[in-house]
């Protein structure tokens, strides 16, 4: 009954609606057009005249007095067939850009041209097509925009066709002579229009070789207009299983990736960025984030601190999101500046590029921002942090600090882990600030600390030559790693030693000290046996085999091999 009465209800307003227009009220209708779910009380013979489709609809059917014909296919639905009614009573209606490419293939739908009717709907649309529509940029857009729900017939009647090639031209002319201001005003314009007519005028733009700015321009305004729900509520609204949302951006960015410009200063690097981490939340293709992280990679030269935290974070930036795009890309840019130094006969270690030196130092500016993340493990840390050559840091004060940074928001790692994460950087290369806030570190661990004061004790010694204190310096690593080595040698040995003496007093305290000093004494007297072990005597073992660091050091990622062994070696301390 609802469905009835909505029918009912839908019928009544066509009805009124058309009888408004229908002037010959006192003849009664005889045919009903159904277009869609709308209804139109019309007669055959003001149909007839103006469209052979409808006449054969008449004389082919098999009714002798047909009242019903349906049009559901029609181009343009219900209110586009309401026009083309209006034309055959004779109705003024205005034709505009929004509605004459429906008109058009209305038009033609309904076979309403000039060799079924002289002066038909056919010829008006496309006067008006050439001479107002076309004429202009912005009506061009307008059409084409109309075009989309008219697929196929409207790139049959090469409507689609014109109306890229008319906006392909008129972009070009306006890019290169602006008419009004802003300059780049086509670019709001192109913007309406969806992805795939969009994107047939990015590749006509290529085709008649537009410049480059032009067509990044283009796409880095169609992308911001697009894109805009992927910060704030938007991704609130993507994060649950709306899956047509989704599937939709997907297939957007993918298709905007596959416009991009080969060259690759084309687009600003903040704008891939951006689009990355878009591919990347809607998961997008490999090959569309592959293509995106090459182009980053390609001229991170110019990338900021800002842009690589776009790629880490969550939009709400409150948790790490993923730092193996970061880490592919910075890989990329040193294997590139690798390849280009050996192809210049040059040598990578000995020197760096400008462009390295700079990577070098947003790169320790980002390992900053990132280290206060609790979640954030040694080895991603670390994994970044290796990739810049070592040789790019010519101090290492910003790696420093986010080593400190990182063991302060930290606090529960063990003398290893913190090791481990100051392995990253070298101690002598810290400046003389560094180096004094470092021998003042609680935080950091004995070695790097001892780095620290011996290489100042050596600058003493050396007087203040610089260049001569960093080749002593380099020279003495085996020194101050032997004094690393001693320290912690000395520690275990005192450790020992006070188990050693808590063991005797347990024995003492249980009274049995009298019973080991006979037991002792007898043992001995017997000269034919073999002689027991006695306790002392495996503790002395033990403490002669005591030597932790045998093996190496538990992290000899930053600790040179080559140890002087004709060195006399240093005593420990006395034990008494």
């Amino acid at each position: 009954m609802a469905s009835l009465a909505q029918n009912n209800s839908r019928l009544s307003i066509a009805m009124e609606r058309t009888g408004q227009w229908i002037f010959s009220q006192d003849i009664p209708a005889d045919v009903a057009v159904e277009v869609g779910e709308a209804n139109f009380s019309l007669h055959k013979f003001m149909l007839v005249a103006k469209s052979n489709r409808i006449r054969q609809l008449i004389l082919e059917s098999d009714e002798p007095d047909l009242t019903r014909i349906s049009l559901s296919d029609i181009p343009g639905g219900p209110e586009t067939f309401e026009k083309a009614a209006k034309f055959c009573y004779g109705v003024n209606f205005e034709i505009t850009v929004h509605n004459v490419a429906a008109l058009r293939c209305a038009a033609e739908y309904l076979q309403m041209t000039d060799m079924y009717c002289d002066n038909n709907l056919s010829s008006r649309t496309e006067d008006f097509l050439t001479q107002v529509a076309l004429s202009s940029l912005s009506g061009a857009i307008a059409v084409l925009k109309s075009c989309e729900g008219l697929t196929p017939m409207a790139e049959d009647l090469k409507i689609v066709q014109r109306c890229v090639e008319l906006v392909t031209s008129k972009v070009t002319i306006e890019a290169n002579f602006p008419s009004r201001s802003p300059t780049n005003w086509w670019t709001e314009e192109l913007s309406i229009l969806d992805i795939e007519f969009f994107g047939r005028v990015i590749k006509s733009m290529k085709q008649r070789a537009s410049k480059t700015l032009t067509v990044s321009s283009a796409i880095v305004t169609y992308a911001e207009r697009w894109l805009r729900d992927h910060s704030g509520a938007g991704t609130k609204a993507l994060d649950s299983d709306d899956c047509d949302v989704r599937v939709h951006q997907r297939e957007l960015i993918q298709s905007i990736v596959a416009l991009l410009p080969s060259e690759k200063a084309a687009l600003p690097i903040n704008f891939l960025c951006c689009l990355l981490r878009s591919a990347m939340f809607v998961k997008a293709s490999t090959a569309a984030k592959n293509e995106l992280e090459k182009r980053i990679s390609a001229i991170l030269e110019h990338v900021t601190v800002d842009d690589l935290l776009v790629l880490s974070f969550t939009y709400d930036g409150e948790r790490l999101f993923d730092l193996e795009s970061v880490r592919r890309i910075i890989s990329g840019f040193v294997e590139r500046e690798k390849s280009v130094a050996v192809f210049n006969a040059g040598d990578f270690k000995e020197a760096c590029s400008a462009a390295m030196l700079r990577v070098a130092k947003t790169v320790d500016a980002y390992l900053g921002e990132i280290a206060t993340c609790t979640e954030l493990s040694i080895s991603k840390f670390n994994g970044i942090a290796v990739l810049v050559p070592k040789g790019a840091r010519k101090v290492d004060d910003d790696l420093y600090r986010a080593v400190d940074i990182y063991l302060k928001a930290h606090p529960n790692l063990d003398e290893i882990e913190r090791e481990k994460v100051c392995s990253v950087m070298d101690a002598l290369k810290l400046s003389y600030e560094a180096r004094l806030h470092a021998s003042q570190n609680k935080r950091l661990p004995v070695q790097i600390v001892l780095h620290a004061l011996y290489y100042d004790q050596l600058k003493l010694r050396s007087g203040n030559d610089e260049n001569e204190t960093q080749i002593d310096a380099a020279s003495t690593r085996n020194q101050v790693q032997a004094d690393v080595s001693l320290a912690k040698e000395n520690e275990a040995l005192r450790t020992e030693l006070l188990k050693m003496k808590m063991y005797i007093s347990d024995i003492q305290k249980s009274g049995g000290g009298t019973g080991v000093s006979a037991a002792t004494t007898s043992s001995g007297k017997g000269g034919g046996g073999p002689r027991k072990p006695t306790f002392f005597s495996s503790v002395s073992k033990k403490l002669g085999k005591l030597n932790p660091f045998k093996n190496g050091s538990k992290d000899t990622s930053n600790i040179d091999d080559c140890v002087d062994v004709t060195k006399p070696r240093r005593r420990r301390f006395s034990i008494s």
